[in-house]
């Protein structure tokens, strides 16, 4: 969680290997955000801060939902996504009382080719630097693929064994060069997702469908991954690695149509990537699991992310704040104790005094409980 200027910038990884869908999701996910439905009805705009990849982007979606046409996969192509979440005017007086008048998110698309093939030379070079700049990412989603699953049904195991098993291999191959030392890493994603793409091929697979298959079919594999990652970051009890699940489809795919509109867990991304970081590191802090360097990496912006969720003045906190116990401040307390009716209200309220900004948040924390409900999430309870 990172404040730059009156922006809060929020960094999500995926991961997935080649063919799993994720060119298609960060297309699915921008291209709706561009629906004429959506501009008028959302309390926020988003926006490409690079055009030309905000143009691809929209074009991709608009093949799919115009001509059932598939964007092309691609090779070894490590992308990040910049989006301006720009939020809808309000006037100047309630511009200066907010926090942060925007949101950023930055997607960060890491090639499933690096952790199935070997490289060398300057391919292993862009490997190790590329994931050098998603290392500030707060959440990381691992794609399993939906039709990976469907071809090995009964076999589950040996897709799942193969997937977990590249991809703890590739983080082997590439810790002595993040590792400064040998020194585990500070600035690290904490938070892995496990996700389930092109969910639409599995229509009655429930979140909790999904989280028993990999427990049933791969828990092991799952836990030597866990233990890799463990391997790379400071403190490692601040480290959640398959905790939380989720259901992700871009569209449902029939032969000559692409329906967009019938898309799961997309519109989460938004709400995954401001809210769930917030309310974990939270929680770990409160159980006294964050060592002062890793506090102050974790916990920049959650005092003003705190106010903003309940429509409260707050200051950027310095360092010493932070090491202090500020986590335990009345603003961060409350915020982080917002739900059910109470949240209800706060969100009502700021709508109904354009306060956007809190608008904005508490209904990101009301669209993950709603996906709860309706079962294609499923939080950490720690």
């Amino acid at each position: 969680m990172q404040l730059k200027k009156a922006a809060l910038e929020q960094h999500i990884a995926v991961f997935g290997e080649s063919g799993s869908g994720k060119t298609v999701l960060v297309s699915s996910f921008y291209g709706a955000t561009q629906e004429a439905q959506f501009l008028s009805q959302s309390l926020f705009h988003v926006v490409a801060d690079d055009i030309g990849q905000g143009a691809k982007l929209h074009r991709n979606y608009l093949g799919m939902r115009d001509s059932a046409r598939v964007p092309d996969p691609t090779q070894f192509a490590a992308t990040s996504y910049a989006f301006s979440v720009k939020l809808k005017d309000t006037g100047e007086a309630k511009a200066k009382s907010a926090p942060f008048d925007a949101l950023r998110l930055v997607w960060h698309d890491y090639p499933g080719e690096w952790f199935e093939q070997d490289v060398t030379g300057e391919e292993s070079k862009r490997r190790v630097d590329t994931f050098r700049s998603l290392l500030g990412s707060d959440v990381a989603v691992l794609l399993v693929d939906g039709q990976k699953l469907l071809d090995n049904a009964g076999e589950e195991d040996r897709y799942l064994k193969s997937l977990f098993g590249n991809f703890r291999n590739g983080l082997l191959n590439l810790k002595d060069e993040l590792l400064e030392d040998g020194r585990p890493l500070v600035e690290f994603p904490r938070i892995w997702i496990l996700a389930l793409s092109k969910a639409d091929l599995l229509p009655e697979t429930t979140v909790f469908n999904f989280r028993d298959l990999l427990i049933e079919k791969a828990a092991d594999d799952l836990d030597e991954l866990r233990k890799v990652l463990a391997g790379i970051v400071e403190d490692s009890d601040a480290l959640s690695v398959g905790e939380d699940f989720l259901l992700l489809s871009s569209a449902k795919f029939e032969p000559g149509k692409i329906e967009v509109k019938k898309r799961v867990g997309l519109d989460l991304v938004l709400p995954l990537a401001a809210i769930l970081p917030f309310e974990r590191h939270v929680k770990w802090a409160q159980r006294k699991q964050l060592p002062a360097k890793v506090a102050e990496n974790l916990l920049s912006g959650a005092g003003l992310l705190a106010a903003a969720l309940i429509g409260k003045k707050a200051k950027k906190p310095g360092v010493a704040g932070m090491i202090l116990g500020l986590i335990n401040a009345d603003v961060v307390n409350e915020a982080a104790k917002l739900a059910g009716d109470k949240l209800k209200a706060v969100n009502a309220e700021a709508f109904a005094k354009q306060n956007y900004v809190t608008a904005t948040l508490t209904g990101f924390q009301m669209d993950l409980d709603q996906a709860g409900k309706e079962q294609f999430l499923l939080r950490s309870l720690k």
